[in-house]
C-alpha cells in the first residue's frame, strides 16, 4: 500500500513538473496564432490567424537563418568531436600526473562569463576577418562546446574495459584502428548523447551569434531577435518567429530522446 501511494505521488509530482517546465512552449505556440491585440492580453479565447507567421516571412528569410543554424551547429560538433575524441582517449586510457587538474582546468573555463572575454574576442574576429562569417561561428562554437564534450567522452570511456583495447593492441591495432573498430562502436550511445547534447547548446546560442554576426552567418537566435524593435515587443510575430526557431531542435528533441537518455546514462549500470 506504501509503495502504491509512493509511486502515485511521484506520478503527480513528475506531471506538476512537465506541465510547469513545458507550460512556456505551450502558451508561445499559442500566442503565435494571435493577432497582436489578442497577443497582449493573457486569454486563451481569441481568434486563431496566420498572420503573424505570414508577416515573420515575409519580413525576414527564414530559410536562411535556419541554414545557418545547421550548418553552425552540425559543423562545430563534427569538428569538436574530431578534437574530443582523441582527447579523451589519452585522458581515460594514458591518464598522466596532472590529466584531472587538466580536466577541471578544462570544465572551469565555462564558469567564466562570456561577456568578460566580448571585446577580446570581437578584436581577434575583427581583424582575422570572422566576423559574420559562418567557419568563425563553428570555431567559436567548437572552442565553447569542447570542455563539455571532452569531459563527457572521457566519462563515457572510463567505462569501457580495457582488456578489450589490450586485446586489440595485441593483434596490432593502431590507435585509428582501435578507435573506428573497437572504443567507436563501443561508446557509440554515449558519443551520440554527446553529439545531440552539443547540437541543442549550439541551436540555443545567443550571446555570442547576437554580438558576432548579422545578416550573413546570423542563425535563428539571431532570427527571434531581429522581431524586438524600439517601438516595443511585438509579442504575436516575436512568438511566431520563436516557435520557428525552436521548433526543429524540439522535433528532433523528440525523435531521438530515446537515444539521448540511453548515452546519458551509458555505463551507469554495471
Amino acid at each position: 500500500m506504501t509503495n502504491s501511494r509512493t509511486n502515485l505521488l511521484a506520478g503527480i509530482v513528475g506531471w506538476a513538473a512537465a506541465i510547469v517546465m513545458f507550460f512556456p512552449i505551450f502558451w508561445m505556440v499559442v500566442t503565435s496564432f494571435k493577432s497582436e491585440i489578442d497577443a497582449v492580453v493573457p486569454s486563451i479565447s481569441f481568434t486563431p490567424t496566420l498572420q503573424s507567421y505570414a508577416d515573420v516571412n515575409s519580413r525576414a528569410d527564414y530559410l536562411s537563418y535556419a541554414l545557418n543554424s545547421v550548418i553552425e551547429s552540425v559543423g562545430s560538433t563534427i569538428l569538436a568531436l574530431a578534437i574530443g575524441l582523441p582527447a579523451a582517449y589519452a585522458c581515460a586510457f594514458y591518464p598522466k600526473k596532472g590529466t584531472k587538474d587538466l580536466l577541471l582546468w578544462m570544465l572551469s573555463t565555462k564558469m567564466m562569463p562570456a561577456v568578460g572575454v566580448l571585446v577580446p574576442m570581437y578584436l581577434l574576429f575583427r581583424d582575422a576577418g570572422l566576423l559574420d562569417t559562418r567557419f568563425g561561428i563553428i570555431i567559436l562554437f567548437t572552442l565553447s562546446n569542447l570542455p563539455i564534450i571532452v569531459w563527457m567522452l572521457y566519462s563515457f570511456f572510463k567505462d569501457v574495459p580495457t582488456q578489450i583495447l589490450e586485446a586489440g593492441r595485441m593483434d596490432g591495432a593502431r590507435f585509428w584502428t582501435q578507435m573506428r573498430y573497437i572504443l567507436i562502436p563501443i561508446s557509440l550511445p554515449g558519443i551520440a548523447s554527446t553529439a545531440l547534447l552539443s547540437i541543442i547548446l549550439c541551436w540555443n546560442e545567443a550571446f555570442w551569434t547576437l554580438n558576432l554576426t548579422a545578416s550573413r552567418a546570423g542563425p535563428l537566435t539571431a532570427f527571434i531577435a531581429s522581431f524586438s524593435s524600439p517601438e516595443g515587443l511585438f509579442w504575436a510575430k516575436l512568438s511566431a518567429a520563436s516557435t520557428l526557431a525552436v521548433a526543429p531542435i524540439l522535433i528532433m528533441g523528440w525523435l531521438t530522446q530515446r537515444q539521448l537518455v540511453r548515452g546519458l546514462t551509458f555505463g551507469a549500470v554495471k
